[in-house]
């Protein structure tokens, strides 16, 4: 997976912010509170996300509503096994990766962990 360039990033980060389908309207008024965008450019990118599979779209009326396709979680952890990928030696990656981050992150790590031992194991 590729990570985001700046501008589909920041029409990304609304999407998953809001929680709801948006049109381009809604969304180039939101990003111009910070920057000056045309409204052609907004709707490129957010054609270019869908054509990426990011995001899915709705017609109604004559505007299309964005949604998408993935969750924020789920998107950086395609990002993280892509980086992982990138490694020829995995686990020192891992340990490599474990080791930079926060206690709280790691707390957070081993009990993911357990959950998914606990779900793999017979009842």
């Amino acid at each position: 997976m590729r990570k985001l360039g700046d501008l589909e990033a920041q029409i990304m980060d609304r999407l998953w912010s809001w929680g709801r389908s948006a049109t381009v309207r809604e969304i180039v008024d939101d990003l111009n509170r910070q920057r000056t965008l045309a409204y052609t450019t907004v709707m490129t990118v957010a054609d270019i996300l869908h054509g990426k599979g990011m995001l899915r779209r709705e017609k109604t009326g004559r505007a299309w509503l964005y949604e998408p396709t993935r969750s924020r979680e789920s998107y950086t952890a395609a990002l993280m096994e892509d980086a992982l990928g990138s490694s020829s030696d995995r686990s020192s990656a891992l340990a490599h990766f474990v080791e930079r981050i926060s206690p709280d992150e790691q707390e957070a790590l081993r009990q993911a962990l357990r959950s998914l031992t606990d779900r793999a194991e017979p009842q």
